[in-house]
């Protein structure tokens, strides 16, 4: 199991749209991302760094493994 890695919400972001996910809408700290197919919608808070927990949630709601993500950064 790969280890995650500390990052941003807005990097976060920029690797689950190259997975087909786009901005829905922003609102106040939290980006809101939905992908048409497979549906999935995911929020992202906009931190500086994210827990490895909100990270690792995030990861499942898209349906990612960690090293698939870890690939997309």
């Amino acid at each position: 199991m790969s280890r995650l890695p500390a990052i941003s919400g807005r990097i976060c972001v920029k690797a689950l749209e190259k997975t087909g996910f786009y901005l829905k809408r922003w609102e106040g700290s939290h980006m809101i991302l939905r992908r048409g197919y497979p549906f999935a919608q995911v929020v992202v808070p906009d931190h500086k760094e994210l827990d490895r927990g909100t990270l690792r949630a995030i990861i499942r709601q898209a349906d990612l493994s960690i090293a698939e993500f870890v690939d997309l950064l």
